[in-house]
Order: C-alpha cells, then sequence, then structure tokens
C-alpha cells in the first residue's frame, strides 16, 4: 500500500512538472505570436535598430569622443546595403524563430515563477520566505544582461563587424539571418551570464562552491570570462573587456553573496 502510495505521489509530480511546462510554454506561444503580428515594428525599432545612424549608443560615444578631443567613426556611421534575403522562405523563417527566442526572453520572470511554484510545495515555511526574492533578483539581472548587450554590445560589435574588411577586393553583403542570429545570441548569451550571483547561490547553498573556492579560482575564472567574451562577440579586445568589465564585477559579487549564504547557515547551525 505504502509503495502504491509512492508511486502515485511520483506520477503526481510528474503530472503538476507537466502543467508547469504547459503552461510556461503557453506563454512563450503567446508572447511569441504577439511579437510575430508586430513583427515589422520588432524588427526596424529593435533588432535592426542597430543598423540606423542616429542609434543612442552611436550618439553618445560620438559625444564621448568628441569631449576628449578625439575623432571617432561613431560620428560617421553608415549602412549602406540592406540586408539580403536568399531564400524564398528566409524571413518568414527567421520571423518565426526570432518571434520565439524573444518571447522566452520577455515571459522570462513567468518562466522563474513556475519553477518556484513546483519547487515551492517541497519548501519549508521559513525557506518560501526567504526565496520570495529570487524571480525579483533573477528578473532583475536578466534583463540588466539584455540591456547591456543591447545598449553596448550590440552596437559595438556590429558597428566593428560592417566596417572591417580585409581588401576591398571583397565586398559584405550580410543577410538578415546572420545580422538577427548576432543580435539575439548576444541577447541571450550575456543575459545568461549575468546570472551568475544568482547560480553562486544556489551552489553555495547545497555546498558545491564556497567563498575560499571562488577565491582560489579568482584567475580561473578571469580566463574563462575572457574566452566567453570572446564567443560572444567580435574578435576585437574592446569588446572583449567590455564585456568582460561586468561579468568580473558580477563575480566579485557572488564571492559576497556566497559569504552571506555561509555565514546564514553557520548562524542557524548554532
Amino acid at each position: 500500500m505504502k509503495e502504491k502510495q509512492k508511486e502515485m505521489s511520483f506520477l503526481g509530480h510528474l503530472e503538476e512538472l507537466r502543467w508547469h511546462l504547459v503552461r510556461s510554454a503557453s506563454a512563450i506561444l503567446i508572447i511569441g505570436i504577439l511579437i510575430f503580428i508586430f513583427q515589422k515594428e520588432v524588427y526596424e525599432n529593435f533588432l535592426l535598430a542597430h543598423r540606423k545612424p542616429d542609434f543612442i549608443t552611436y550618439q553618445l560615444f560620438c559625444d564621448f569622443f568628441s569631449f576628449l578631443g578625439l575623432d571617432s567613426s561613431f560620428c560617421n556611421v553608415t549602412f549602406k546595403d540592406n540586408l539580403i534575403s536568399l531564400k524564398p522562405t528566409q524571413q518568414l523563417m527567421n520571423a518565426i524563430w526570432s518571434s520565439l527566442i524573444l518571447g522566452i526572453i520577455l515571459s522570462f520572470p513567468y518562466l522563474l515563477w513556475e519553477i518556484w511554484r513546483f519547487i515551492a510545495p517541497g519548501l519549508t515555511k521559513n525557506e518560501v520566505n526567504k526565496s520570495k526574492g529570487f524571480i525579483f533578483v533573477a528578473s532583475f539581472l536578466f534583463f540588466c544582461g539584455i540591456a547591456f548587450s543591447f545598449y553596448v554590445i550590440a552596437p559595438i560589435s556590429i558597428h566593428f563587424l560592417y566596417n572591417y574588411q580585409i581588401t576591398d577586393l571583397i565586398q559584405n553583403n550580410f543577410t538578415m539571418d546572420s545580422h538577427i542570429g548576432l543580435v539575439t545570441n548576444m541577447l541571450l548569451g550575456v543575459s545568461i551570464l549575468f546570472e551568475l550571483p544568482v547560480l553562486i547561490f544556489f551552489l553555495t547553498k547545497i555546498g558545491l562552491v564556497t567563498p575560499t573556492f571562488l577565491k582560489k579560482y579568482r584567475k580561473h575564472a578571469l580566463v574563462v570570462v575572457l574566452i566567453l567574451a570572446a564567443i560572444i562577440t567580435p574578435p576585437d579586445i574592446a569588446s572583449q573587456v567590455i564585456v568582460a568589465i561586468p561579468i568580473l564585477i558580477l563575480y566579485e559579487i557572488s564571492i559576497k553573496v556566497s559569504k552571506i549564504v555561509i555565514k546564514k547557515q553557520k548562524n542557524n547551525a548554532s
């Protein structure tokens, strides 16, 4: 009888997980459909915004270098040709895929809430109260990563890559897939990296990492961060450093977070 109850309990958890996944997928789909409906506005004002010479980042960099008395190519940003579509279905498939990716991004707080709802029944009342800020903190870091990627990394990367040319014998004719893929990969890649303090919090809670461990391998972490920065940015030192700096700051914050977790665990044990 007890084995049957355990089996039913296990099946009940699977059923509950299924409905959490269904609701999460539905949220992504609904938001994705809305984005697809307004795809022209989304593309012109978001995904292709960095191709506009008057994009705010270009203007700010131009003003900054002008203030220093330096000439800057950011003051004369131009994009000669439109992006090209090589297949009859390319624009449609790109619009569908981009809508789903942006659907995941915009529904991120709700997805976290569904995860928390699934985990919460297994937590104590005290743990539930302490974890209520998890959704806000994780969402805040995620959208900070989105903003940093959109306003800093993406425009710098696009400006560099569009103007990089080995020789005049080679002409840059980029496809819409390559441009949109570059932007969306940066958005997701940087925003996930910004979740580092949250990841360290949970790893410390379960005893996999400690502040001492994080300090000991700080130099190794620097190498990993630079490698990740090289993957999600173009191959120029400036962009990699710009990405690496906030990640390293988040790493130092993660050490502080780990210290707080360890301190609370010691206080609760005493």
